[in-house]
């Protein structure tokens, strides 16, 4: 095969791989056994092998197997990263209702209609894709200043390499929670009896700090955060 043919080859692989990736870790609907599915990576391994120069950042192989990385740079948010506040009672309801309301300029008489839901309490980290491919991945830090985890998220496979659409904004900056979620967490606590530890607690706290230290350094022996949770 010379080098035009592996080109549009290796493109066509990219598009047939990231959609099974998308229907097997998102949508959970997958098209193909798992046998074929690697025969199609082994595909693109085998030509990426034989021309490296077409080897490209959002190649589905350079998810497989990456090792997550342990020291991280710093890096500025265009925008910070605002956490979220708490309010505890009915009055602190209220306090809120009226800062929107001053922030929108409208009267206090007026009644707002509000969405409520669950709040997944991960890690919270952005993602930047530039003409669609994922180019940055950091966490929050102090809102204003993070760390660079890109290698790290990359591991995570429900996070898109490449957008799945035919013409990506040039900037596209994601914000959202990498989360543990229930099945992988006992999961964990399964190897671990298995392997004479006692289970981790189930408290409040202990995923997220488990996904920020498979974010900013995967222990042994435990599996990958499950999904990313969009918060927009």
């Amino acid at each position: 095969m010379d080098r035009t043919a592996a080109q549009l080859r290796i493109q066509e692989l990219h598009r047939e791989i990231n959609r099974h990736n998308y229907l097997y870790y998102v949508e959970d609907r997958p098209e193909i056994a798992d046998a074929e599915y690697d025969l199609l990576l082994r595909e693109l391994q085998q030509l990426e092998r034989e021309f490296p120069d077409l080897v490209t950042a959002d190649s589905p192989t350079q998810r497989v197997g990456a090792a997550p990385l342990e020291k991280f740079n710093q890096v500025t948010h265009r925008l910070p990263m605002l956490s979220l506040e708490n309010a505890f009672n009915e009055g602190e309801m209220r306090d809120f209702d009226e800062r929107i309301k001053r922030y929108l300029g409208l009267p206090m008489a007026k009644e707002i209609e509000y969405v409520c839901e669950p709040k997944m309490d991960g890690l919270a980290v952005e993602l930047i894709y530039e003409e669609g491919s994922l180019t940055f991945g950091s966490t929050r830090g102090d809102g204003y200043v993070g760390e660079d985890v890109t290698q790290n998220l990359k591991t995570v496979k429900s996070i898109p390499l490449r957008l799945h659409c035919s013409t990506p904004p040039s900037l596209v900056e994601v914000r959202g929670e990498v989360y543990l979620g229930l099945a992988p967490f006992q999961k964990l606590n399964m190897e671990r009896e298995e392997a004479g530890l006692p289970p981790l607690p189930t408290h409040a706290t202990l995923p997220q700090v488990l996904c920020a230290s498979w974010t900013r350094g995967s222990p042994p022996g435990g599996p990958s955060p499950s999904s990313v949770m969009p918060r927009v």
